[in-house]
């Protein structure tokens, strides 16, 4: 477990998670380095990931480097395909952060900070495209320190000469590397860099000392601290958050590749360090499981892959003991027992058979019924249950259409195999609109999924905007007379009533009938037809809610009377009194709760305050971003994802949830009836 290290990979889009991931696994492995722009890269394989240059789904590549194996995880940069993201950092102890030397700390960058500071990882920020122009190393680490944290201090130092950048300084060992066109060499420290670097150094030093009374006493008496004792507080400080190392270098061109491997190694803990993890017994008891092979063994789903050919994998963090080829493991959510037939490991989409897998590995099973993302494995004879991972949920719906009964026939396991995936699609038929709904994260997501259902399952489909759900509701009260009368020999039809329809909180039903006018066995049917006239108002055929009936009077004929006759009866009265009931229409309303930086507040609050919205609250999160919950119509915010990215510049982000229905104002209603008229 000690030589295991699971390492995320984060960075903003663009900021060259995979070429970096490529080239560690080159430097490690010794094989070719695969290329994102060729369309060689073993994380990114998929045609959609070829045909964009980018990631849209996290890739596994293990890799084994001086005795220790590495899982790294390279994840997306896309704020739509950040399910992958969350799911990753969810197993992992360890993460490098990818900035763009010449862009900075950009939006990307931060959001994936707070993801892994909020789960307490320690993190190696890793400064890439050191080689483009105009790069200013001193400028870039007071940008890091004020947006990530001021505890940020270089392991390495960028050495270059007439502005460039050929090399670095590893500031804990004082040895430098310089590229000479094709790899990196040990190299004389620059004169101009020495001052710099050896500040560095004491820095580290002087923070080393403090982490005991034993290093401290032996820094103020002069003594040097060995470099066995400067690695080993260094690793202390970085597991404990409290130093954060920054590195140089330049992926592309292999630059700071195997100082990088190193400090994974040593700096970022293996699977037994930090805090064991949690779980509870079947009874909901709190339960502790170290990643030690020798307790029990259990495990934790955060990746599922479909393929047409190879069926279900299932990709999994053992947390606890091992598993091996044969083996019969519980389900806790499905509270079932499986066989273990096939284990594997992942690298890229290639899987390679193992017949164990220890504590603190990463592996995967397939075609194992039922199991899905989230789910925790374990002993049948030592139960646990992890808890499950918070997913983001569905923001941007589209209606899916198909263009064949073909497709449409498909279309159902295809969606169930895709939502297996990815749990932040959400999939709903409309039975009032009859639109099969996608909801996903935004447009980025919806068009990967529409690429991915073409090319893996030969599905073409097209999306149309999702229609709005409107309601009708009366605002005054009135009474109506319907009349079903058929008689024309023997058996007729004979039902007599008076209604009276009032507002009211829910559609309810009451009588109050004298003298036996309506038989009480006739006052389901009544019931019956006012809910059924309820189905469809008379303004716009929309459902009708918050509507008390109550039947007044009525008559009956001792033939030809029964339960259809005063059910229709019910029907024409609704219709006779409805119009003079003063209806509206009642559109939904939407509560969001928007998340977004200080500063960006009153851009946010004046664009809901155009969208017809009412803040209901505002709030200050952890990470002293602020919250605005607001209750918005579902016609103003159908591309609001869209639109925050872009109001925000890609750091807001919101989630939904319906709240209730509220009357649209005048104007607006009649622009919706002329609408429909003309659609007519």
């Amino acid at each position: 477990m000690k030589n295991i290290r699971n390492i995320v990979l984060l960075g903003h889009l663009q900021s060259g998670k995979t070429t970096l991931a490529e080239t560690l696994y080159a430097a490690a492995t010794g094989n070719a380095k695969g290329s994102v722009d060729a369309g060689t890269s073993i994380s990114d394989y998929t045609p959609e990931e070829k045909s964009r240059k980018s990631s849209v789904h996290s890739a596994i590549l293990p890799l084994e480097y001086k005795g220790t194996k590495i899982n790294l995880i390279d994840c997306p940069g896309s704020d739509d395909f950040i399910t992958d993201t969350i799911s990753a950092i969810s197993v992992v102890k360890g993460a490098v952060l990818l900035i763009d030397a010449s862009k900075g700390v950009e939006v990307g960058t931060v959001k994936h900070w707070n993801f892994l500071r909020k789960k307490n990882i320690p993190t190696i920020i890793y400064v890439n495209k050191m080689d483009k122009p105009d790069v200013h190393f001193d400028k870039l680490m007071d940008d890091i320190r004020t947006k990530l944290g001021k505890n940020a201090i270089p392991f390495c130092y960028p050495m270059g000469h007439n502005d460039g950048f050929d090399g670095f300084v590893n500031c804990v060992t004082l040895t430098a590397r310089k590229f000479n066109g094709k790899e990196c060499e040990d190299a004389e420290i620059y004169p101009d860099k020495r001052a710099a670097v050896l500040e560095l150094h004491n820095q580290m030093v002087e923070a080393v000392a403090e982490t005991s009374e034993e290093l401290m006493e032996k820094f103020f008496m002069g003594e040097q601290l060995t470099r066995e004792e400067i690695q080993e507080g260094l690793r202390k400080s970085v597991l404990g958050s409290e130093l954060i190392p920054v590195l140089v270098g330049s992926a592309i061109k292999g630059i700071g590749i195997h100082t990088l491997l190193d400090m994974m190694i040593d700096y970022l803990p293996n699977p037994q360090d930090l805090n064991p993890i949690e779980g509870e017994d079947m009874d909901g008891n709190p339960v502790e499981r170290k990643t030690l092979d020798e307790e029990p063994f259990s495990a934790f789903v955060f990746k599922t892959m479909v393929d047409p050919y190879f069926g279900t994998a299932n990709i999994f963090k053992v947390n606890s003991g091992k598993i091996k080829v044969g083996d019969t493991i519980h389900v806790s959510k499905l509270d079932k027992d499986i066989q273990v037939s096939q284990l594997n490991t992942v690298t890229g989409s290639k899987m390679t058979p193992v017949n164990e897998l220890t504590a603190g590995d990463i592996g995967c099973i397939v075609k194992a019924d039922g199991v899905e993302n989230s789910m925790t494995l374990s002993s049948p004879s030592s139960k646990i249950t992890y808890p499950e991972i918070d997913y983001p949920t569905a923001v941007y719906y589209k209606a899916l259409l198909t263009s064949s009964k073909s497709d449409e026939e498909k279309l159902g396991n295809v969606l169930a195999k895709i939502c297996l995936e990815d749990k932040s699609i959400e999939v709903k038929r409309n039975p009032e609109t009859n639109q099969l709904l996608i909801g996903t994260l935004g447009i980025s997501h919806l068009s990967y999924l529409l690429e991915r259902m073409k090319n893996t399952y030969k599905l073409n489909l097209t999306t149309e905007d999702s229609k709005i759900v409107y309601r009708e509701t009366i605002r005054g009260a009135a009474t109506g007379n319907g009349r079903y009368i058929k008689q024309s020999g023997g058996s007729g039809f004979y039902g007599v009533v008076e209604m009276e329809f009032k507002p009211a909180p829910e559609n309810t039903f009451s009588e109050e009938v004298f003298g036996g006018a309506v038989p009480k066995n006739y006052f389901p049917a009544v019931e019956k037809g006012f809910y059924e006239a309820c189905e469809k108002g008379l303004l716009a055929g929309f459902p009708v809610i918050g509507v008390h009936a109550i039947l007044k009077d009525g008559k009956y004929h001792a033939v030809d009377s029964n339960e259809l006759a005063f059910k229709m009866a019910a029907i024409l009265a609704f219709k006779d009194a409805y119009m003079n009931c003063k209806p509206v229409i009642l559109e939904p309303i939407i509560k969001i709760t928007v998340t977004v930086e200080a500063d960006m507040v009153g851009d946010i609050i004046s664009d809901l305050n155009q969208r017809r919205a009412k803040v209901t609250g505002m709030d200050v999160n952890s990470r002293g971003n602020q919250k605005i919950t607001a209750l918005v119509p579902e016609s103003e915010i159908q591309e609001y994802t869209n639109d925050l990215k872009s109001l925000t510049q890609g750091s807001g982000f919101f989630v939904r949830e319906f709240s209730n229905y509220e009357a649209m104002p005048q104007a607006l209603q009649d622009k919706l009836l002329k609408t429909l008229a003309e659609q007519k």
